[in-house]
């Protein structure tokens, strides 16, 4: 075989295979950029996950039109020129083989226009040389790099493309992590049209407590000890939680050297050594951390995704981060407890050091009251639950949280920030409600009521004045759904039904489709076992509530082995709750089991379990188009065989066009 030089497509595919691992990958490349570029407002727009769209819009400095062709080149670049750049490198990226290995695999656009240029000017490339073509273009000041079918050059590669909701949960953390990294930018995230995420440029303190409570959640900004030390050009700033804030999880752990987020061993290991002492083994730290350096003093160029460094300094590095995060947990600890340490002495030195490296003791209910007012002026954001929203008698068993997600995130939080036995969790019905709510809506005038109640109510005298008859207030019984007719506001389906129109709420079918598939009336649900068992810490209840309810957890498919007298293992659960974030999942429900033992309500009901469980799982979108509501109800049918609850008035309800005919007449 002879020796030949690739050709540059391939080349650059190569290349790709290390820069563009999934959207994720392009996203965090072309955000760089933008940074690099010197943009305070940076926009991003995503469909299918990223492998249909991406497309990054920044008010940077802009790209000058002879420039452009460059631009998508292999290994070209603005950061470093010489060897002296490579050596103390103070940009984000500085190889210069993102654009060039993005265009590679997709359909890659790029339109910039610099101060200095009147108009601006968009640059593609094609053909086995990948030659760049340009043509005129409008685009204000600035940059915007389009990214059309990723990998539809590489089916290889694009078949190891996860689904949709995963990917772009990939990006949407991503873009958490560079969120934290620029207070002073404003990023705004978009995917398939809908707002998803929107940071705000902070400019003062408060503002960035917001920022971090709308990331990582109030729970840590509530237990957050701010940390400033600065030593021989080595500065360390930033906020970490006390031990009450730990996590049984590590995805609130955030570290940035010289503004570039990282990952890195030493790091690691210096923060875990510091709360050695404070978390058990299946607990982890969270942390917002920024380390300063001298660019000499630290090589960035050792890890292909660059996710680690190498320090010239690496002892020093360590131990200045493990005696700055020691300290700060030390002090918190004396702080909150001053009768155990009230006869504590301390040295001058001690106490100037202390001073130096954290925030005075005086302050501290001045911080703790501006993160109270961050909690709770934040925008809304997924993670942020709502406290306006929440279980009420007039709701029956079968009502849809709208705001499930949202929800869930607090009992999970505040169950891991206390001990076994403190844990609570969300409010379910009882058994004694469930059934009650199944007689009432076996009787017939339950049954009346909740069929005929009209979209648009008319008054009873309005009808007689018009001379209408009283039969359009006679109940309408439901039997069947018929052809869906279109969506309204987003989240409703217009339905024509042998009865009349009617309009069905999509939420509500979610929650039925989720509560059909844990239906056990049939028989038990297959489990599907786990990859990785899960390991759980529980209590003493919770482990009494295991062997209590664990044939009722069996027929639901989801299986436990026990480790040891206060730990199992999760080894499988059934298909609707795969896709489920188990770690809280399984917590929640072995709380509530437990608490619904100590009760004594006695055997755990599998309606009231099957309801528990969907309240949990049931995911609702914002916006349905008629093609997804259409496949809802199918799923919908299919799974119910024609009993599906259409006499529940919050699923199903008639609409009267009395009122529309009479304005008509009129």
């Amino acid at each position: 075989m002879t020796i030949q030089i690739l050709p540059a497509r391939l080349a650059n595919q190569i290349a790709a295979g290390e820069v563009v691992e999934r959207p994720a990958s392009v996203v965090k490349e072309l955000v760089e950029n933008s940074l690099d570029s010197g943009a305070t407002r940076i926009d991003i727009d995503i469909e299918k996950g990223g492998a249909k769209l991406i497309r990054i819009r920044d008010n940077g400095c802009g790209i000058a039109k002879e420039e452009l062709g460059l631009a998508l080149s292999r290994h070209a670049t603005s950061k470093i020129h010489t060897l002296d750049d490579l050596e103390a490198i103070i940009s984000l990226g500085f190889r210069g083989e993102a654009l060039a290995s993005i265009s590679s695999v997709s359909r890659l656009t790029l339109t910039s226009r610099p101060a200095t240029q009147e108009e601006a000017w968009s640059a593609y490339s094609e053909g086995r040389e990948m030659e760049v073509k340009l043509q005129p273009a409008a685009h204000p000041i600035g940059s915007t790099v389009e990214v059309l079918d990723l990998f539809f050059n590489t089916p290889a590669r694009r078949k190891f493309l996860r689904t949709e909701k995963t990917e772009f949960t990939h990006i949407d953390e991503l873009l958490k992590r560079i969120a934290l990294s620029r207070f002073d930018v404003t990023f705004n995230l978009r995917h398939n049209g809908k707002m998803v995420r929107q940071y705000r440029a902070a400019k003062t303190e408060i503002q960035a407590e917001k920022r971090i409570a709308a990331v990582c959640g109030s729970a840590f900004v509530r237990s957050m000890l701010k940390i400033e030390l600065e030593h021989q050009g080595l500065r360390l700033h930033g906020w970490i939680t006390t031990p009450e804030g730990a996590r049984q999880q590590s995805d609130i752990q955030y570290c940035y050297v010289n503004g570039r987020m990282m990952r890195d061993k030493l790091i690691n290991h210096a923060i875990r050594q510091s709360y050695e002492s404070s978390l058990r083994a299946d607990q982890f730290a969270t942390y917002v951390l920024y380390i300063e350096i001298d660019p000499h003093q630290v090589d960035v160029n050792v890890h292909p995704a660059k996710h680690e460094v190498r320090f010239h300094q690496a002892r020093l590095v360590h131990d200045f981060i493990y005696q700055a995060l020691s300290s700060a947990l030390a002090e918190s600890q004396h702080i909150d407890a001053p009768s155990i340490n009230e006869g504590a002495f301390h040295s001058p030195d001690e106490l100037n050091h202390t001073q130096d490296t954290h925030e005075p003791v005086k302050r501290s209910e001045e911080a703790e009251e501006r993160a109270r007012q961050a909690v709770e002026n934040s925008p809304a954001y997924p993670r942020k639950a709502s406290s306006e929203r929440s279980y009420s008698p007039q709701n029956d068993s079968y009502q849809v949280r709208e705001n499930a997600q949202r929800s869930e995130w607090m009992v999970s939080d505040r169950a891991k920030s206390k001990s076994p036995q403190e844990r609570v969790v969300s409010k379910s019905p009882s058994k004694a409600e469930v059934y009650a709510y199944q007689e009432l809506m076996k009787t017939p005038e339950h049954t009346e009521k909740s069929a005929t109640a009209p979209v648009n109510n008319v008054d009873k005298h309005e009808l007689e004045k018009t001379g209408s008859s009283q039969s359009s207030l006679e109940p309408v019984l439901i039997e069947q759904l018929g052809k869906a007719i279109s969506i309204v506001q987003e989240r409703y389906l217009l339905m024509n039904s042998p009865s009349g129109c009617v309009l069905v709420s999509l939420h509500k079918a979610e929650w039925f489709k989720v509560l059909g598939q844990l239906n056990v009336e049939q028989g038990a649900l297959k489990s599907q076992p786990l990859l990785v068992p899960l390991s759980l810490k529980i209590s003493s209840q919770e482990v009494s509530a295991l062997e209590h309810y664990q044939a009722v957890f069996a027929r639901f498919g989801i299986e436990f082995q026990r480790r040891s007298a206060q730990s199992v293992m999760l080894m499988g659960v059934p298909q609707p709750l795969r896709q489920q974030n188990l770690q809280n999942l399984v917590q929640d429900l072995l709380s509530y089991a437990a608490s619904n033992l100590a009760q004594g309500e006695g055997e755990l009901d599998t309606q009231v379990l099957a309801q528990w469980l969907s309240d949990h799982v049931t995911v609702n979108k914002s916006s349905y188009t008629l093609s997804e509501a259409i496949q809802l109800i199918a799923e919908l049918e299919q799974l119910w065989q024609g009993k599906l609850p259409l006499h529940d008035a919050h699923f199903v309800k008639p609409v009267d066009f009395t009122a529309t005919i009479q304005a008509l007449n009129i």
